[in-house]
């Protein structure tokens, strides 16, 4: 049964810097206006105010913080945390990095700490979106706590990280939930009856069909959806001590895969998603930022082609820093005016058309060649060869 979406938007203004003549990047996803699609995705680059108000000086559409709890006492990181894969040999020194594992989990910083930097930057960025990434244990009255508290900064919206892949499932969260829609539809409700600002849903691509839980997330109230968060993984082992990678004191535990590896993974999960919202949602009301190796203003039209409102970057912001950012946008301008575009609007979505089953493609090349033989002119087969150049001559045959 569908819910439709509640009325907890918050309307703010942001005055365009774009000049008439250039494509307009601003956007408007559930009520709140950003002057470009680009997001700050929860992780490192939204741990503490200092970065997250480099990340608004340096242009940002949006932050996400990194993910509170809590209790952060019970967040306990270790180091190395992370390992590369690089162009090349598995494990190489050298190359272009194309993979990026993690084992990080969320902030392990008081909730106290980063409550007040939330109203900090809300004050000193009041017309900036600042949105809180959230994640609780299977507990009704902690999940409306966290969220009661997180409101009171003035953040603009919650992100519900329903998809860390690893990292405390035994206390029901992050994928443990996003895994299980049953579970996943009692949380959704109970955060959902307590929150008074927009809440999407993060959902994890470690899973057989992602649409199923993005649907369950929205018909529980949910007024949007993230994807995707990493790929549980293990980098690679190390040929010469024989141990996984990122080694702690000998030892690894899988991780979450990200980088631009994931790019084309992380599109086919997005579409998935999008065509369950065109088919099943008013897209009017309910969103879909996407999430997955982006590093190029090319990488970002991708999704929005596939019907992304907003795109996410994390691990591109950790590997070339804040100022990514003026880069993206001025390759998503230049891609705009290839085509003419002049809004984020007029392209949205535009691609998800042409996606259909192999056995649509059959069909639709068996009618494509029917055609094709019935209007082209030229030797019907190589006994009407003359000789007077074969090349010519073999491409004018009717296709079979």
């Amino acid at each position: 049964m569908r819910v439709g979406p509640s009325s907890r938007v918050a309307f703010k203004v942001f005055a365009s810097e774009t000049q008439a003549t250039e494509p307009d990047l601003s956007v408007t996803v559930n009520g709140l206006h950003m002057p470009n699609p680009f997001v700050i995705g929860s992780g490192p680059p939204g741990t503490n105010y200092t970065v997250m108000k480099r990340a608004f000086d340096e242009g940002w559409g949006g932050v996400i913080a990194k993910t509170v709890s809590l209790d952060a006492a019970k967040v306990i990181n270790v180091t190395p945390r992370y390992a590369r894969l690089r162009a090349g040999a598995n494990g190489s020194a050298k190359g272009e990095i194309i993979g990026w594992e993690n084992i990080e989990l969320i902030s392990d910083r008081p909730l106290e700490i980063m409550l007040k930097e939330f109203k900090q930057l809300k004050e000193e960025y009041p017309d900036r979106i600042l949105i809180a990434s959230i994640m609780e244990e299977y507990n009704k009255a902690a999940w409306e706590e966290l969220i009661d508290r997180v409101e009171q900064t003035g953040v603009d919206a919650i992100e519900i990280n329903f998809s860390c892949p690893h990292g405390m499932p035994e206390r029901k969260m992050g994928a443990a939930v996003g895994q299980d829609c049953a579970l996943l539809e009692e949380v959704c409700g109970w955060i959902n009856a307590k929150a008074t600002i927009p809440v999407w849903a993060k959902m994890t691509p470690n899973i057989t069909d992602i649409s199923q839980p993005a649907r369950v997330a929205l018909s529980s109230g949910c007024e949007g959806v993230a994807a995707i968060n990493t790929i549980m993984s293990v980098m690679g082992i190390n040929l010469d001590t024989l141990r996984p990678e990122p080694c702690v004191e000998g030892y690894s535990t899988p991780g979450g895969y990200s980088a631009k590896a994931v790019h084309p993974i992380a599109l086919g999960k997005v579409m998935s998603i999008a065509k369950m919202m065109k088919s099943e949602f008013d897209s009017e009301n309910y969103s879909l930022s996407a999430i997955g190796g982006v590093e190029t203003g090319g990488d970002a039209a991708e999704f929005i082609l596939l019907g992304a409102n907003t795109v996410q970057v994390c691990t591109g912001v950790m590997m070339h820093g804040y100022g990514l950012v003026k880069k993206l946008c001025l390759e998503l301008k230049d891609f705009m005016k290839k085509h003419n575009f002049t809004t984020i609007e007029d392209f949205r979505g535009v691609s998800l058309e042409y996606f259909t089953s192999h056995t649509e493609l059959v069909r639709r090349q068996q009618e494509a060649i029917q055609k094709r033989k019935a209007i082209k002119k030229g030797l019907q087969s190589d006994k009407d060869w003359t000789g007077d150049g074969f090349v010519k001559e073999s491409e004018s045959m009717v296709s079979n």
